[in-house]
């Protein structure tokens, strides 16, 4: 986002008057999740100044700090003690989605250990290509994949719901080829030791509000 964050965090950046991150908390409390944990950076002091403990929106937030950018696993893997033994719902906060799609990650979860979003896509490269069987599970789950590596029309579209069980998979992950401990690989292991990880294709909107272009888009 180059200067667009230079004193804002990317999730505070504005997308038709709100907040990326506010829409976000509010499609949680309309689905009815409203004990939140918001994992905050750079410029944490806007994150916390704007929305205080959750109360002004119905919601009761809690926040830990990430010292270290060393992926995504280990973001995850701060939020433990909040989760205790609950199922929880992860999103990032740069990714906008159709607020009824909280609802069906819950529901979805019933009968599963996890629960990861995907959408239909022509090019996988620049996130996960997610592989499933014919009950549409997840069988394999690739970061970034290279050209002449196997591909799949399905990209992981960054929304899950987990059982506690991924924070022992987060606690064995060794750094990807990036040098960082990569959630996707957890989910991916996840899978491989025959826990059932259920695909659920996003409905209606998303938006990965990654670069100024895709932010101008949803502002037009």
């Amino acid at each position: 986002m180059r200067d667009l964050t230079e004193a804002l965090p990317k999730p505070m950046l504005e997308v038709r008057g709100k907040p990326v991150l506010q829409r976000i908390v509010e499609g949680l409390r309309d689905t009815g999740l409203t004990n939140l944990f918001i994992i905050v950076g750079w410029r944490a002091d806007v994150v916390k100044e704007f929305f205080g403990d959750g109360s002004k929106l119905g919601v009761r937030i809690q926040y830990e700090t990430q010292t270290v950018q060393d992926g995504t696993g280990k973001v995850v893997a701060l939020s433990r003690t909040f989760v205790g033994d609950e199922a929880f719902v992860l999103g990032y906060g740069d990714i906008l989605v159709a607020p009824e799609n909280y609802q069906r990650l819950c529901t979805a979860l019933t009968d599963v250990e996890a629960v990861l979003t995907v959408k239909r896509s022509d090019d996988v490269s620049q996130g996960g290509a997610v592989f499933v069987n014919e009950k549409f599970e997840l069988t394999d789950l690739r970061e970034k994949p290279k050209a002449g590596e196997p591909t799949s029309p399905w990209y992981n579209a960054g929304i899950y719901a987990f059982r506690p069980s991924i924070f022992d998979f987060i606690a064995k992950l060794r750094p990807s080829p990036r040098g960082e401990y990569e959630l996707t690989d957890a989910v991916r292991d996840l899978a491989m030791a025959g826990k059932k990880v259920q695909a659920l294709e996003i409905a209606g909107d998303w938006a990965d509000v990654r670069d100024p272009e895709i932010l101008a888009q949803l502002n037009r």
